[in-house]
């Protein structure tokens, strides 16, 4: 059992005129009746569904938009609607009466951001989630977990968010409730129990039972829209599983509740407001997870969905202050105030048609009225907010001020990038902005003209502000313009975003690969910098000693020169020579990862040394240590997930063995056979469209970055003379 210490203190405020000081009287919803969550999962688990559902429930819209016909408010990007998938996170609030516990009846604001399944567009779920307070997670009935709600959980556990799980299709054939959270425990350790059982599944889904109230919800008639689900008691068929079902949520909840543990085991009769004040102290301290059957496309269980996020997951005011650093570097909390200096975080940017830039900005602390200048620690600028936005969706609405937990958008702000810190001038604080995963692919673009080449360095400028994930740079041997992004469909997108909003029409060469060349062994490297023209020469000299790094820690420079062997001022472009070299390998001129180079020795010469001098002696260093320390080229992997029926396995097992894939394992899941493999990333350009071809449509795959191996000694020549890069000449 936690002692109470250890559990989340909750404060439960259902009289307006005792909530905490903290609020501005001029705020409409207070903090604690504000939820801010994100809707997350794996590609096609039905998060977008599930989110036009909650708005129609909640009256933001009239009429319920559907993915399959393009009419989905928070898809509303043209590739959105015609592939039917959600890329970009959409914002969009809410306000929902809990029709149970504590809040019932009154109207809570609920900030909605709806986050892409596809891992190409990982980078908007990861934003998304360095903001939020709480979480849905959204998991396929029939499919479980799957390897993209797995990438959602790792990230919503890097950022501390609370969250319940919504096991969604219960209506269709092979949906099976309690195996999807048996799943959730084994292959994310979470501590998964449902709040609701189902009361029949597939086509016979016909209502939930409520485990915390003890009552049954049915969804009678189909014509009413589960508007207003009926309450019943538990049908005799299921009184015994629901009992077994609620004891256990009640041993469960027990662990963060010294109150509930006494009385459970004492024997008194648990109330149902005292198992839901224990389940919502569990589920905020993170160490547990409520789960909700229903069917978002049938219309079954989004409002039960709904009274669980008000219910159970934190408002603003419940989760730990955000940390940030002051000027000095020192550690500081930006505790939520609407009174406070003001400290936000700007967490995503996105070009409007119509009002130019848009900054979407979480306030931390503080209120932010229309018109404030904001001080960007970053560039050391302020900047004036001229208008002051809540979106919805595509839609905007004005508003004049903005308080602490509150998600909005900024017009005005210029010199702003994704994860700055916007605050008062006397609050210099930097908030912990989010992490992005680096580029796995990358490909040539080549203007068709000379009006498209001017249009196409403002599309790409705009678009990598807009996209931390996205990279461009210019191929120093070919002239060529090459964009990073996270897989062949994010580019594919780039570049029909710039057809399409920035007119630009531009040719795409084929994807290339970000290959990374690294050593095995260690060595010793000496640079020599010398020019005599006559006058003042040039002269730089830099021994090091290189040697492999652990795996993921990049290139490190260490100084361990001693006796003043190479002048103190000359280090800094020694190390930036080391470093500048690093990022053309000797092997087939790729970046160089996870090294260690220590600079031991050199010399100088006092009249012809200069900083260029030793910058060249750094790079010349590095490359001849390099070439000493057996370089090998390192190709990215992908962790590839295929799931089939169990006739076409042995098609696609061959498939993958004849792109030099590895298989690591099979399960069988409802007739359907899940392959697990790791595969080079050469090898899967346009693999989807082959597995589709092998099985009649009716395979599908997951891919997802892996980590780098070495490339077979077989394919490095064919690599080295096909690349258009080239090992940088000493």
């Amino acid at each position: 059992m936690l002692l109470m210490s250890d559990a989340p203190v909750i404060t439960i405020v259902t009289d307006k005129s005792k909530v905490s000081p903290v609020n501005s009287k001029n705020r409409p919803f207070p903090l604690e009746w504000t939820r801010n969550i994100g809707i997350a999962a794996h590609i096609d688990a039905g998060k977008t569904t599930t989110s036009e559902r909650i708005l129609f429930y909640s009256g933001s819209v009239h009429k319920m938009g559907e993915v399959h016909e393009g009419t989905a408010v928070t898809d509303w990007m043209e590739q959105e609607r015609e592939r039917g998938i959600t890329i970009t996170a959409a914002a969009i609030s809410c306000a929902w009466n809990a029709s149970c516990g504590p809040w019932k009846g009154i109207k809570q604001r609920v900030n909605i951001i709806d986050t892409p399944g596809h891992v190409d567009f990982t980078a908007e779920v990861e934003r998304s989630m360095r903001v939020l307070d709480g979480a849905v997670a959204v998991f396929c009935a029939v499919a479980g977990v799957q390897p993209q709600s797995e990438t959602v959980w790792r990230q919503a556990n890097k950022y501390g968010v609370p969250r319940v799980a919504f096991i969604n299709k219960m209506d269709r054939t092979g949906a099976d409730f309690f195996r999807a959270v048996s799943e959730m425990r084994e292959k994310l350790g979470a501590n998964a129990h449902p709040l609701f059982i189902p009361i029949g599944k597939e086509e016979n889904f016909a209502g939930v039972v409520d485990l915390v109230q003890n009552i049954a919800y049915m969804f009678i008639d189909p014509a009413d829209m589960d508007l207003n689900p009926t309450r019943h008691p538990i049908p005799a068929e299921y009184a015994a599983q629901a009992k077994e079902y609620r004891e256990k949520l009640i041993e469960a909840a027990s662990d963060f509740d010294d109150k509930l543990a006494e009385d459970y085991l004492n024997g008194e009769e648990i109330t149902s407001d005292a198992l839901m004040t224990a389940v919502r102290k569990a589920t905020v301290s993170m160490k547990f997870t409520g789960v909700i059957p229903g069917s978002a496309f049938k219309k079954k269980g989004v409002q039960r969905l709904l009274d669980c996020v008000v219910n159970y997951l934190p408002s603003p005011i419940d989760v730990p202050p955000m940390k940030g650093q002051d000027s000095d570097g020192k550690e500081v909390e930006v505790v939520v105030d609407d009174n406070a200096k003001l400290a936000g975080l700007a967490f995503k940017l996105w070009t409007d048609p119509f009002v130019g830039k848009l900054v979407f900005y979480r306030v931390y602390t503080g209120t932010l009225q229309k018109g404030t200048s904001l001080y960007n620690p970053r560039t050391r600028r302020s900047e004036r907010v001229s208008r002051l936005v809540l979106m919805r969706a595509m839609d905007r609405e004005e508003i004049d001020a903005a308080y602490s937990g509150d998600i909005c958008a900024l017009v005005g702000v210029k010199e702003v990038i994704t994860g700055d810190t916007l605050c008062n001038e006397d609050y210099d604080v930097r908030l912990e902005p989010p992490s992005f995963p680096e580029p796995v692919i990358a490909m040539s673009i080549e203007p068709n003209s000379k009006a498209d080449q001017e249009k196409l360095g403002t599309a790409l400028q705009r678009l990598v502000a807009e996209d931390p994930t996205l990279r461009v740079k210019t191929d120093t041997d070919t002239g060529q313009t090459i964009l990073a992004g996270m897989g062949e469909l994010h580019l594919e997108i780039i570049i029909d975003r710039m057809k399409r909003e920035f007119k630009v029409e531009a040719t795409s060469g084929k994807p290339q690969i970000a290959y990374r060349e690294t050593i095995t062994t260690s060595s010793d490297g000496e640079g020599k910098f010398i020019r005599q023209s006559g006058g003042k020469g040039q002269y730089g000299h830099v021994v090091v000693k290189m040697e492999p790094n652990e795996k993921g820690k990049g290139v490190e420079v260490i100084n361990e020169t001693v006796g003043g062997s190479i002048p103190k001022e000359f280090i800094k472009p020694s190390t930036e020579g080391i470093l500048e070299a690093a990022n053309n390998g000797v092997v087939a001129g790729y970046p160089v990862v996870d090294v260690i180079i220590r600079i031991v020795d050199g010399s100088f010469h006092d009249v012809d040394s200069s900083e260029m001098a030793f910058k060249m002696a750094g790079i010349f260093a590095f490359k001849d240590a390099m070439k000493e320390a057996k370089p090998i080229l390192l190709e990215p992997i992908m962790l590839v997930e295929v799931t089939t029926p169990e006739e076409y396995q042995g098609d696609l097992i061959g498939d993958i063995n004849r792109r030099r894939g590895r298989i690591n394992g099979m399960e069988s899941k409802n007739a359907a056979c899940i392959i697990n493999s790791h595969v080079p990333l050469e090898m899967l350009f346009g693999y989807v469209t082959d597995i589709r071809s092998l099985s009649k449509g009716r395979a599908s795959a997951s891919i997802s970055p892996s980590h780098f191996e070495q490339v077979p000694n077989s394919l490095l020549t064919k690599i080295v003379e096909s690349s258009t890069k080239a090992p940088a000449r000493t």
